[in-house]
């Protein structure tokens, strides 16, 4: 019984360490705040990475089930928190920048990128494209 509950323990501990990581990676490096609208218009909070490509910033979602990106598809005008400036932007997913964003994301992150990549497979991510309002 006390080595089952010493191999839990440190079962608990691994992940625990690992989720700790985690959240350490993704506030790596600037982060920027995207506010996106609920169904009722209330507004939501993300916590995000960006890149600059051909001049445009970008954004990356995981995947197409991910919240925010959802959010966003229903209501392509959000506001993105970058540094000290608010940005009125229209958010348009570009699936074909896929291997660029993700590229760029990999050198601007790098060890974090690579931890995240690590747990979620990049295969899916959706890049979006920041346009100016």
């Amino acid at each position: 019984m006390r080595k089952l509950v010493l191999m839990l323990g440190i079962v608990v501990s691994v992940v625990l360490l690992a989720l700790a990581i985690e959240v350490i990676a993704a506030e790596d490096g600037e982060v920027v705040v995207l506010r996106t609208l609920d169904e009722s218009g209330a507004p939501i909070e993300t916590r995000l990475w960006i890149v600059d490509h051909e001049g445009q910033p970008f954004l990356r979602a995981g995947n197409e089930g991910a919240g925010w990106f959802g959010r966003l598809r229903a209501k392509p005008e959000v506001e993105v928190v970058r540094g000290e400036e608010t940005l009125l932007v229209r958010a348009v997913p570009e699936p074909a920048a896929r291997e660029r964003v993700n590229a760029l994301m990999a050198e601007k992150y790098g060890w974090a990128d690579a931890y995240i990549g690590a747990i979620f497979s990049r295969d899916d991510s959706v890049p979006v494209r920041l346009e100016p309002r």
